[in-house]
């Protein structure tokens, strides 16, 4: 019987702490040691009022685009807040940057009409623009995101005459924890390092910052989710060692895979 293909090893995980279960488990999974060191925290965004603006006047819009499991959530929770339904919300057309995002959208009770081929911004773009076809220019698209993400998806459908409205649902921060979470797990010893996001490439690099240890982390390899988060490390001084194809969490463990065994040869 052959040995798990990541026994023994120690992964550094940075999600969330509320989604880190997945990842940690398909780690486990092939023998390996999740080392959680959430970056992400969710907190509610500076200002409620464009989102509870848009929710009101939600019969105005065509589409609702969801880019993650979190934008749904906060977009559930708000709307519950201002005694409004998801059922009430049901006709509305919804795209859903990913798999994840998309089964939390109708766990809720959204109606996911569009998922891209490849779970990135840029896809989504494409695909939604070859859905909307004939008239793109007198549809009316809803982005609920978090603060302070890159604007690809807006910029390129308004570019295409489609009027999208931005809001910020939730914001991203970095827990207070994480820097000395941080300073122990490398104390310890890891063997590479998963991002799952361009916020957590940088929101590591922000814990690293205030726990005084090297970026990137000398000898171990870092690995992307996707073409996104992978730019972002690379602007970042740390080109990732791969990158998950497809982008997603099982994409993700075995390109952990790939990288590991790499370095055995």
């Amino acid at each position: 019987m052959s040995l798990p293909p990541l026994l023994g090893r120690r992964i550094l995980v940075t999600r969330a702490a509320h989604q880190a279960g997945k990842l940690s488990q398909g780690m486990r999974a092939l023998g390996a040691e999740p080392v959680e060191v959430p970056v992400l925290e969710i907190h509610p965004p500076a200002s409620f009022t464009p989102l509870d603006a848009a929710l009101r006047q939600f019969a105005s819009y065509d589409w609702l685009i969801l880019t993650s499991a979190n934008a749904v959530h906060a977009l559930v929770e708000r709307a519950a807040a201002l005694g409004i339904s998801v059922s009430q919300l049901a006709w509305l057309k919804v795209a859903a940057v990913g798999a994840s995002t998309a089964a939390e959208a109708r766990k809720a009770g959204f109606k996911v009409a569009f998922i891209p081929q490849a779970y990135v911004a840029e896809s989504l773009v494409e695909g939604l623009l070859q859905t909307l076809q004939s008239k793109p220019s007198g549809q009316r698209i809803l982005l609920a995101r978090a603060a302070v993400v890159r604007d690809v998806i807006p910029e390129s459908l308004r570019l295409a005459g489609v009027a999208v409205d931005v809001v910020d649902a939730y914001c991203n921060v970095l827990p207070k924890a994480a820097p000395e979470q941080l300073r122990s797990a490398i104390r310890s010893g890891i063997d590479a390092v998963t991002f799952t996001s361009s916020s957590s490439a940088t929101h590591l690099a922000e814990a690293a910052r205030a726990a005084n240890v090297a970026w990137p982390i000398a000898l171990v390899p870092a690995v992307s989710i996707g073409p996104v988060t992978s730019k972002t490390l690379r602007e970042l001084g740390w080109p990732p060692a791969a990158e998950a194809d497809p982008s997603d969490i099982t994409g993700l463990i075995a390109a952990v895979v790939c990288v590991l065994r790499r370095e055995l040869i």
